[in-house]
């Protein structure tokens, strides 16, 4: 064998490695950006022209998290929400419409004083909420999409229901840093849902 052949093949080798190892990677990446973003992940690829625009937007959204300074509540601001939280529930019903817009309120206030940044708009604290509370992702934007329906054209009183149990889904999320294990969560929400 020549050496001009032995190069060849030993170029050869390097290449099918490098493109192996590419590929691994790519894999790896994905895999994790699926694990951590559940149903956003999915949400991502559908808005984008291609996977690997939605997987580096998602490794964007992570970079910026690292940068904001996310910190748990103290005990007694957990017991100062639950308690709004508590009112707002009561005062569902009487007035639907005003405790829907209140707990948005409320749950922008404790994104805030978690230290997610509020003042960039809605799809900004959705993305920014998609790292950490990617599982209860859905339910903010649900329940948002059901306020902004509303204060368009009336929602009806079961509609708006639903979206106050979304809102405390996120909410109970936050409050507790994502603590309780997402499944109880989603099996609380189902057995709401089958309660309808």
């Amino acid at each position: 064998m020549s050496t001009t052949v032995v190069v060849i093949l030993v170029v050869a080798a390097v290449v099918i490695v490098a493109l192996v190892a590419v590929l691994f990677l790519q894999q790896k990446r994905r895999r994790h950006l699926k694990e951590k973003f559940g149903p956003e992940y999915e949400r991502a690829v559908q808005e984008q022209e291609s996977p690997r625009a939605a997987e580096r937007e998602l490794a964007e959204r992570e970079k910026r998290h690292k940068e904001l300074d996310i910190k748990p509540l103290s005990a007694s601001a957990r017991e100062r929400y639950t308690q709004r939280w508590a009112l707002i529930q009561e005062q569902f019903v009487d007035r639907p419409s005003g405790a829907l817009t209140e707990a948005d309120r409320v749950l922008g206030e404790l994104m805030a004083e978690r230290g997610y940044p509020t003042d960039g708009g809605y799809e900004q604290q959705a993305a920014d909420l998609s790292v950490r509370h990617a599982r209860t992702l859905e339910h903010y934007r649900a329940a948002h999409d059901t306020l902004s329906e509303h204060e368009r054209s009336q929602a009806s009183t079961e509609r708006l229901r639903e979206a106050m149990v979304r809102y405390r889904t996120v909410f109970e999320d936050l409050l507790t840093d994502g603590a309780e294990h997402n499944g109880h969560r989603d099996r609380a929400h189902h057995a709401d849902e089958q309660r309808r």
